[in-house]
């Protein structure tokens, strides 16, 4: 439990300018491990979106079984390969590699697409030990942690953890109510708990570090596309890379992630909204 409740934060964040002798090594390394047989685009878009959130180096680790069609995705980012089983996913293996992978990154995403399998679930667990850096846990990556919380607790730096209310009930191993002020409240003692930063999607989604509270109000029903959490979680990653703490990089995703989508379906309407159309839009949202 809180040792005092939540502070309620309704300022949102933003990065500082950019100095002009700049180089690509200051906004950070971001490594996204993503993607089996047939979520290929899972890949694509957590990376696309951490190039496009201003991320210095973006390299995106999948099974060399997809490989061919990520690096297909956007020229502007790096791949690597990772062994595989026969259905395309990432094999027991691909644990050294990764860890080796994530020593040359700033921040590492892992997640989206990736299957659940036991060779995922010891390739996320590798990361929770090995990479003392910013982390960020969203899809299956967070699957994998489903009684398992108490490896979360005791990191240098909190991970950024984005549930859905059922990836979140599995965390929790019990439904989560649709009250706004219980799911509030839940978020927060979780995220104090485990030493994280809770992001938990949905209407009005509740960003917390168990300290302190954000909940969002940019967003609307045409985000409910495959892909969007995707989506998030590259801009998250991206955020960290320019050295928002992760509170901050979370709170300030989860807002241009839902004014992106405000401002596609301002253009294109709710109902034939995209996951790619958030990509398109996230330029004008750190236009102001």
């Amino acid at each position: 439990m809180p040792t005092a409740p939540a502070v309620v934060v309704t300022q949102v964040p933003s990065l500082s300018p950019r100095a002009p002798d700049s180089h690509k090594g200051d906004f950070g390394r971001v490594l996204i491990v993503a993607g089996s047989r047939g979520m290929s685009g899972a890949a694509v878009l957590a990376a696309t979106t951490a190039l496009r959130g201003g991320a210095g180096l973006v390299r995106v680790a999948v099974p060399a079984d997809v490989l061919a069609i990520v690096a297909a995705g956007n020229p502007c980012y790096m791949t690597a390969p990772l062994p595989h089983d026969e259905q395309g996913r990432l094999a027991a293996q691909a644990e050294a590699e990764v860890l080796r992978l994530a020593a040359a990154s700033d921040v590492v995403a892992a997640g989206p697409g990736l299957g659940h399998t036991a060779a995922v679930a010891a390739v996320v667990r590798a990361l929770l030990a090995g990479h003392a850096g910013p982390l960020v846990l969203d899809a299956d990556a967070l699957n994998v942690l489903a009684g398992q919380t108490e490896s979360l607790r005791g990191r240098p730096v909190s991970p950024v953890l984005t549930p859905h209310p059922g990836e979140f009930a599995r965390l929790l191993g019990r439904q989560v109510s649709a009250d706004p002020a219980e799911r509030q409240d839940v978020a927060v003692r979780f995220a104090a708990e485990h030493g994280v930063v809770l992001v938990l999607k949905g209407h009005g989604t509740v960003v917390t570090d168990g300290r302190r509270v954000y909940v969002n109000t940019t967003g609307n029903p045409g985000m409910a596309t495959g892909g969007s959490g995707d989506v998030l979680t590259g801009l998250i990653a991206a955020l960290l890379g320019q050295q928002l703490e992760p509170f901050a990089a979370a709170q300030l995703g989860v807002h241009l992630h839902g004014l992106a989508g405000d401002l596609a379906r301002d253009d294109l309407g709710e109902a034939s909204l995209i996951a790619t159309d958030l990509i398109a839009y996230l330029p004008r949202t750190f236009r102001g």
